[in-house]
This record gives structure tokens, C-alpha cells and sequence, in this order.
């Protein structure tokens, strides 16, 4: 920080050189100075004089070291030079100098590289601009002056024309031979009648050219010597414009060499994600992409997991996909956008505000009320324009694609938002509510779910810009409603099996009719249907009664009419929508049917079982070798989501939407199960319904919702209940097992625990217990949101169904559980606390002979 006073707006600064001064009537304080230069030695040249002066005035000066060119500034006594590294990007980037002005505070002089080393680093010529648009107004604010350089023949006249606004002072330096001259463009609040004329250097003196005829013949000659050179591109649509030469030309070396750059650009710049990206996506593939993109930059993690999924299938088994996988029909909105967005509407401070450690969770909810009332800059309006013609009135999904989402290791799932827009009315109407789209993703990274995840992951820190992956809705207009027959998510590797006869190489299958917004969430008083595929009959139900109850009833759709998402009942939905494939994706319930009809209803009442699917059709074989294809390719598990579309005989079309790697929780090696466990020893024991692998675990802490309790609850003494577990989980370190009724972090408290997932993530086991009191029943979420945050954070699973002969459940060997603070209320009369340290519980599953076990070892 500097010791000296604030200083006077009005106070002048010298350039070190008196003609310069006598051009611009010196410098003022707060002036941002852009050379504009074709050889950096003429920035440099200016240079020297500005920090003489500067040094001999006692200014603190610091240089920005982040070019690969040679040094600015060699040695200096007066200089103190940082160096900051540009390649981990525009935010990053512009972060760390931000928080260096912040730091040196009021007063300081700076010297930067040219600004457009920064292409190399960041391949986007408009994230240039934004750098400047953000560090110029902070630099003008403090106090500074500050020296910069560009090559104006490297950046897009939007992007020049964007530093010269925001800019308080800019001046080109013409060179001819020896012959130099310098044209101020710009000097903010100063003027005199030949302040904005070229001058030529004499002496060290610079004299304006005032004849007409000489101005005209050096104009001339700086146009020839521009003739051969580029015009005025975006360094990105350059890089592209080399990728289609290098291909027309089937120049290999070349191909190689820019897909490479290319996907480091576009793509992602993680080793895993980039060796995986290499063997698939051809530059050709990537062109491609880049005319589906609005902006530039990276299309981020989900986006480019459906990619390269495709490509896989394409390229491994392309007889059967070229026949059975519905082409994508999907655009792209870059992680520049976001970018441009927050400079934009003046947001950045508030973004630097968020990034400290004070302001992480604190500033969130301000900086998300004002995302959602930005503006959109003018260059991307036109795009989204065109993008919407494109789909016409189709109803569209405005997905997150953030940089780290569906990478290896964080898959984000349902931490950011996904938006459906039906997609009617006018074409006005149709981009004000894609932009109110678009807006929500874009504040939906700044949720708490989503933060704390980042919190936990340590990602806090990481760059992670959103882009938006827009797609086609795949499915049929039925008169009001629009859905897909059918929709599911695909896991590779079954962890969850509920038979000692199942293989969990084979994989499975949550499937749903509708859109797959059923299938990737906890369903609320529903289920999905989940199938290993090695025995897609095999159900965990005891009878067909059961499997009707624990069936799908509600369907997700769009309706056309009231433009929005919604549920609908299974029987309303067939009212309207008789063309529906029931007789492939149903069963009739002939009993219902019967009751229905003698009541004098319209039947028949179909059941969502999907076994049609599975015993008529090439469904399971289709999906299994989709997934073990994209396995093989990955060389890792993974998860899918997919709609389906169902030709007249019911034969199965995928529309493959989302592949991330899966995650999971590896094997701990053999596990020792005893056989026979003392009645007074064993608090629970289950055959299958549980997941983890291997599990073998050593617990010192028991977290208990007493279902009897509970179930005579309000709704507000249920959330309050949620939120005394998750202060009891936070409070200790201690491995903790959690158990209650029915589901957790479900969003409605008559069916579990409303508790949210970053309040319990602290737990080393987790447990769902069928209680007949309230009648709450877990929910087999294997593929859902839920499994993927539970997988991640490295939590063993497992549903007790105590009604079942394979199951016992004796919670009562826990004792009297002591009090919470006060037992007055009776939210805290059902939360049981049990210390078992010096008694440790032992947790035990077998995933082969899917057997778990929990008990007291002695």
C-alpha cells in the first residue's frame, strides 16, 4: 500500500518526455494508455522515460509480467515486476490482477505486456476486451495510471473498438524505416486543435503533420504496407478459418496440429478429458461444433460428454448406430458468453466480492438476484435469434455445461439448473423467454447446493464458467403435451444389485415414460422402474401387487397449453394422448381394469412395468452394448442419459443426451461377514438393497430419526427435524451412521427427511428404513441425482425393507438415546443421538454374496 495521500483527480503526470507532454498535455491520474504498436520496441522505447519520471517522482511501479515475448522491462531499480500466468484462464487470470491493484492499492503505477499475448493463452480475442472492461474502471477507481500495448492487426475491430471506449488515453505508433510516428486516437477530457493529428518525432520533439497532402501520402503509405496483412479477424475465427484450409487441403500435419489447438480451446484443457476427446472427436467433428456455437470458448463438461459419447458409438459400432441412434440436434452457448455477460452488467466486483473467503456463501444470494436482471450484450441477441429460427417452434432444453461439470471425478449432477422451454408464441416472446432461461442456468452457480459442493470438492477456488448446452426436446406433440415415449438413465456398472445372482458388469437401467426429468431425480410419491440388465424381469418386489404399488403413476411432460413443465397422472395423460405406445412400454392391470369398468369408468387401467419393452422388442441388448461400448471407450464406467422413440412395431430408437464417467466407490477387498450374529448384537442385516461394493466400516457415532415420532410431526416440525440432524452431523468429525424413515433429502416431508444434501454429506453411512408409521418407503435410487452425490462423496447406501423375511431391524439395541440440548420440542424428541465409541459398530457388506450387516463386534 502506498503511504502517500490519496491524489487529486485533476493532479497531471509527465510521460518522461516533454514533447509527448506537450502533445496530450501530459497524463492524468487515472489514465489507462494503450499503445497501439506493430513492434514492441516501439512500446518499449516509451517505456523507459514513463518509469525515469515516474521513479523520480517516489511512485511505487509495478510491472505485469505475463507475455511470452522478451521483457518490457529488463532491470529497474524503481520497478518491481509479478508475474502472473495467463494459461488457467480469462478468470484466473483476471482475478489475480484484480486482487494485485487491490492489494497495492491507491497511487500505483503499472506497466503490462501487450495484451494480445493473451490469444495465446486464451485462443478468444473477445475475452481480451472483457479483461480490459473489468482491470480499466478498477485501475481508474484507485487512483492509478497504467500502461498497456496491443497489436491492432491480432484482435476484431469489436474488440478494439471496446478497449478505445473503456480507455482513457490511446495512442498508434507508426513506423516507417526510421521514420516514426505517433496519432493519438483518444485523450479523455483534453483537446487542442492538433492534439488528434499525426506527429512526426524531430529532435524529441513531436510535430503535428498539419499539411493535408502529407497526411494523405503517410495514409497511403501505411495502407500499402497493410495490404498483405490479415484483415481484421477474431483470433479464434482465425484459428478456424486454419482448421477449414488445413482440411480442404488434407494437410496432415496440419489437421494434427490444430486439432490439438482446437480442442484445448473448445473442448476442455484436462489431461483425462483431452486424451479422450484426441481419439474421437476428428477436427472435423470439431468444425462441426464450432457452427453450432454461439460465441466462443469452451462448450464445457456436458456438452462435451454427449459429443464424444456419439462419436464413440459411431466409430465402434457403427452397423447397428448408424441405424439406431438419432443424430443430435443440439447448439451451444460458449463459456465467453458467461464471461461477457457478468462484464457486461458491471458484475465483476460483485464476482471478486463472492470469490473471498468472507463472501463465498454471503455475497451468493445478491450476485444471483442480479445475474437474473442482466442484460444480454448486443453481439449475442442476434445469434439467439438465429438459433431459435433453427428449432422453429420445438419445444428446447436449456442445459449447464459448466468447465468441470461431468468430468472425471465431479459430475456436478443436479447442482446446476436445466431449463424446458415449450417454446410457443411469438419469435419476441420465444427469445425473452430463452434469455429468462438462459439467466436462470447462469445464476443457478451461484445456488448453495452448488457452492457448497464446490466447498467440499475443493473447488472453491477453480475457474468454473458456465456454458449452456441447448437441445431439441426429443419426443411427440399429443394434442396439448409434448414427451418422449420413454426416457431413462443407464449406469454400466449395477453396485445396487438385490441378487446374489446378478452381475454388476452388466449394468442397469432407471427408466421412466415421459421426460427423464423422473428418472435422474428422487421421484416425490413415485417410481421409476429399475431393471439390471443381466435379469431385466427380476424386480425386488415380493408379488405383482407390490410391483404395481411401487410403479411409475405420474409423467413428466411439457404443456403446450399452460407453456410450462408439468405432472400429470398416468390416466389424464391418456385421456388427451391416446396415440401413446402403452401396449409397449405397459401392462394391463386386469383387476383395476375390472373395478374401473363396474363403476362405469373407461378402461383399460395400464400399468408402467415396461416388460412389453423388454420381452418384444432388442431394447436390453441395445442398451447394454450402448453402454458397454461407451465403457470400452472411456475406459471407465459410465452414466447416460437417453430418451427413447418407438417405431409402430415398438422397436427402440436412442437419443443419447448426457455420458459422464460414474462414479463409484471401489471394492475394499474380501470381506469378513459373520454368519451368526447375536440377536442382541445385530442392530440391522439385509440381502441386498444396498450399495458401496465391499463395504467395511467402523462406526462410533449413531444418528436416529424415530419414525413413531416423526410420523406425528407438522410439516414445519419435519423441516426443523432436517435441520437438527444437520447441525448434530457438522458437530463431529466421528464416522456416523444416519438412519430414518423413508428418503432422504426428499423435498417432502411426508415421505422422509427434507434434510439437503451438503448438511449430511458428512456421514460415512447413510440408511433408508421402510417404517409403516407415516407409511415412508426408500426410494431405489440407484442413477439418480441423489446416488451420484452419495457415490462421490464416498457414502455406503442401504434400504431396510424390515416387513421383508430377508431383513432384520432392531433399533432398540441402541439403548436411551441422550438428550439434544432440551427435549421440550418435539422435533427434538425425534432425532436419538448415540455415542457407540467406546463400543464401535461394525458395518459390514458383501457385494458377492450381497450380504451387509450391522453390529457390535464382541
Amino acid at each position: 500500500m502506498s503511504n502517500k495521500e490519496p491524489l487529486q483527480p485533476a493532479d497531471k503526470v509527465s510521460t518522461g518526455l516533454a514533447g509527448l507532454d506537450e502533445v496530450l498535455d501530459r497524463l492524468r491520474i487515472g489514465d489507462n494508455v494503450v499503445w497501439r504498436v506493430s513492434d514492441l520496441e516501439d512500446y518499449r522505447r516509451f517505456v523507459l522515460p514513463f518509469l525515469n519520471a515516474a521513479a523520480d517522482a517516489g511512485r511505487q511501479i509495478i510491472y505485469l509480467r505475463f507475455g511470452e515475448h522478451p521483457p518490457i522491462i529488463e532491470e529497474h531499480d524503481a520497478v518491481r515486476t509479478i508475474k502472473i500466468d495467463a494459461l488457467g484462464g480469462f478468470e484466473s487470470f483476471t482475478s489475480r490482477v484484480w486482487h494485485l491493484i487491490e492489494q497495492h492499492g491507491r497511487g500505483a503505477f503499472y506497466v503490462c505486456d501487450s495484451l494480445s499475448e493473451l490469444l495465446n493463452a486464451w485462443a478468444t480475442d473477445a475475452m481480451v476486451g472483457n479483461f480490459f472492461r473489468v482491470i480499466c474502471p478498477f485501475l481508474f477507481e484507485l487512483d492509478t495510471v497504467a500502461w498497456f500495448a496491443l497489436h491492432p492487426d491480432r484482435h476484431s475491430r469489436m474488440t478494439l473498438d471496446r478497449i478505445r471506449e473503456t480507455t482513457q488515453v490511446m495512442i498508434d505508433v507508426h513506423r516507417h524505416g526510421d521514420n516514426v510516428q505517433i496519432h493519438p486516437i483518444k485523450a479523455w477530457r483534453r483537446q487542442s486543435p492538433t492534439m488528434f493529428l499525426p506527429h512526426r518525432e524531430e529532435n524529441g520533439r513531436f510535430q503535428p503533420i498539419t499539411d493535408s497532402s502529407d497526411a494523405t501520402r503517410l495514409q497511403a503509405s501505411l495502407e500499402r504496407e497493410h495490404l498483405h496483412r490479415q484483415p481484421l479477424l477474431d483470433y479464434w475465427d482465425r484459428l478456424f478459418q486454419d482448421a477449414s484450409r488445413a482440411l480442404s487441403e488434407q494437410d496432415e500435419n496440419g489437421i494434427a496440429e490444430l486439432q490439438t489447438q482446437v480442442l484445448q480451446v473448445l473442448i476442455s484443457r484436462d489431461p483425462q478429458i483431452l486424451e479422450l476427446a484426441r481419439r474421437y472427436l476428428s477436427l472435423e467433428d470439431l468444425l462441426g461444433i464450432r457452427s453450432r456455437l454461439v460465441g466462443s470458448g469452451s462448450i464445457g463438461g456436458k456438452a462435451t460428454g454427449m459429443l464424444i459419447a456419439r462419436d464413440i458409438l459411431q466409430k465402434e459400432e457403427p452397423a447397428l448406430w448408424q441405424h439406431y441412434l438419432e443424430p443430435h440436434d443440439s447448439s451451444y452457448l460458449g463459456t465467453d458468453a458467461y464471461y461477457a455477460f457478468l462484464v457486461h452488467n458491471g458484475l465483476w466486483s460483485a464476482i471478486m466480492r463472492q470469490r473471498s473467503e468472507a463472501g463465498y456463501l454471503a455475497e451468493a444470494p445478491a450476485l444471483q438476484e442480479a445475474i437474473l436482471a442482466g442484460q444480454f450484450p448486443d453481439e449475442i441477441r442476434p445469434e439467439l435469434e438465429r438459433l431459435l429460427d433453427h428449432y422453429g417452434q420445438y419445444p428446447i432444453l436449456v442445459r449447464s455445461s459448466s468447465l468441470q461439470e461431468d468430468g472425471f471425478g465431479n459430475a456436478f449432477a443436479g447442482k446446476y439448473e436445466s431449463v424446458f422451454l415449450v417454446n410457443q408464441g411469438s419469435p419476441e416472446d420465444r427469445l425473452a423467454s430463452l434469455e429468462d432461461a438462459i439467466r436462470q442456468v447462469y445464476a443457478s452457480s451461484m445456488s448453495e447446493d452448488a457452492l457448497h459442493y464446490r466447498k467440499q470438492r475443493g473447488l472453491d477456488q477453480r475457474e468454473e464458467p458456465m456454458a449452456l448446452l441447448i437441445q431439441r426436446v426429443n419426443g411427440r406433440f399429443h394434442g396439448r403435451y409434448y414427451l418422449p415415449d420413454a426416457a431413462g438413465v443407464g449406469v454400466s456398472r449395477n453396485t445396487f444389485a438385490w441378487d446374489s445372482n446378478m452381475d454388476p458388469k452388466a449394468g442397469m437401467v432407471r427408466l421412466v415414460m415421459g421426460l427423464g426429468t423422473r428418472a435422474v431425480d428422487r421421484i416425490e410419491g413415485d417410481h421409476a422402474c429399475v431393471m439390471a440388465l443381466d435379469h431385466p424381469l427380476r424386480q425386488p418386489f415380493r408379488n405383482q401387487d407390490e410391483s404395481y404399488r411401487f410403479s411409475q403413476h405420474l409423467v413428466d411432460l411439457l404443456d403446450l397449453q399452460d407453456g410450462a413443465l408439468d405432472t400429470r397422472p398416468l390416466s389424464q395423460v391418456l385421456e388427451s394422448a391416446v396415440e401413446l405406445p402403452m401396449s409397449h412400454l405397459a401392462e394391463v392391470d386386469r383387476e383395476a381394469t375390472n373395478r374401473a369398468e363396474r363403476i362405469g369408468l373407461q378402461g383399460p387401467v395400464w400399468r408402467l412395468t415396461f416388460r412389453p419393452l423388454v420381452q418384444q422388442g432388442a431394447f436390453i441388448k441395445r442398451l447394454s452394448c450402448l453402454l458397454k461400448t461407451l465403457e470400452a471407450g472411456y475406459r471407465h464406467p459410465v452414466d447416460v442419459e437417453f430418451t427413447l422413440h418407438l417405431d409402430q412395431d415398438g422397436d427402440p430408437s436412442f437419443n443419447l443426451v448426457q455420458c459422464r464417467p460414474l462414479a463409484t466407490v471401489g471394492e475394499t477387498g474380501p470381506v469378513n461377514l459373520p454368519d451368526n450374529i447375536p440377536g442382541k448384537n445385530l442392530l440391522f442385516r439385509t440381502e441386498g438393497h444396498f450399495m458401496g461394493g465391499n463395504i467395511n466400516l467402523t462406526l462410533n457415532r449413531v444418528i436416529r430419526v424415530d419414525a413413531g415420532i416423526y410420523s406425528q410431526l407438522s410439516t414445519s416440525e419435519r423441516f426443523e427435524v432436517a435441520r437438527l440432524v444437520g447441525e448434530q452431523v457438522r458437530s463431529t468429525h466421528a464416522p456416523t451412521l444416519l438412519i430414518g424413515p423413508g428418503r432422504w433429502g426428499t423435498s417432502s416431508p411426508e415421505l422422509g427427511v427434507p434434510v439437503r444434501f451438503s448438511d449430511i454429506a458428512g456421514v460415512a453411512a447413510l440408511v433408508e428404513v421402510s417404517e409403516n408409521a407415516g407409511h415412508m418407503v426408500p426410494d431405489l435410487s440407484y442413477g439418480s441425482h441423489f446416488f451420484q452425490d452419495l457415490v462421490e462423496t464416498g457414502i455406503a447406501f442401504a434400504a431396510l425393507f424390515p416387513e421383508a423375511d430377508q431383513c432384520r431391524y432392531s433399533p432398540d439395541i441402541l439403548g436411551e438415546s441422550p438428550e439434544i440440548g432440551t427435549r421440550s420440542t418435539a422435533p427434538a424428541a425425534a432425532v436419538r443421538v448415540y455415542d457407540v465409541g467406546n463400543r464401535p459398530l461394525q458395518l459390514r457388506g458383501d457385494v458377492v454374496r450381497q450380504q451387509l450387516a450391522c453390529f457390535f463386534a464382541d
